[in-house]
């Protein structure tokens, strides 16, 4: 079930893309992440009170606090600088960087969560920088 929600999660990840590249023209960078993060707040809370998970934030403990809102904040972080280059560069060639971060969560997941790095992994990972900046040049 993780793969079907992976993959619907690329489906919407691009589709944001064309969406968001289309809705900025003329307006702030900022001011359109700002809305878009209304949207997502009113959506996922909506969808904590659908399926009914609002008991569950008292038993959240202070390290799961701080990781989410230093999630949150590197979430914004990179929302920001997506819109400002997408706003300023073809959605083409700002959306292959930006998946970058496959490359750099692989390499993060090793470092900080001791996760295995395979030599598939290794190789994955030059294929997907080589893919970038073939897309990119």
């Amino acid at each position: 079930m993780w793969f079907v929600f992976a993959l619907s999660s690329a489906v919407f990840a691009a589709l944001t893309s064309i969406l968001a590249k289309i809705g900025i023209d003329g307006v702030n960078a900022n001011l359109a992440t700002a809305i878009r993060t209304i949207v997502v707040v009113v959506m996922a809370w909506g969808m904590v009170f659908l399926t009914n998970a609002q008991g569950g934030i008292s038993e959240i403990g202070r390290k799961s606090w701080l990781f989410l809102v230093l999630s949150g904040l590197a979430t914004g972080a990179s929302w920001l600088c997506y819109y400002k280059a997408l706003q300023l560069g073809e959605a083409s060639k700002v959306v292959p960087i930006d998946k970058l971060s496959v490359v750099i969560t692989l390499i993060l997941a090793f470092v900080f969560l001791h996760e295995t790095f395979t030599m598939k992994s290794f190789i994955g990972c030059v294929l997907i920088g080589i893919g970038t900046l073939v897309m990119v040049l």
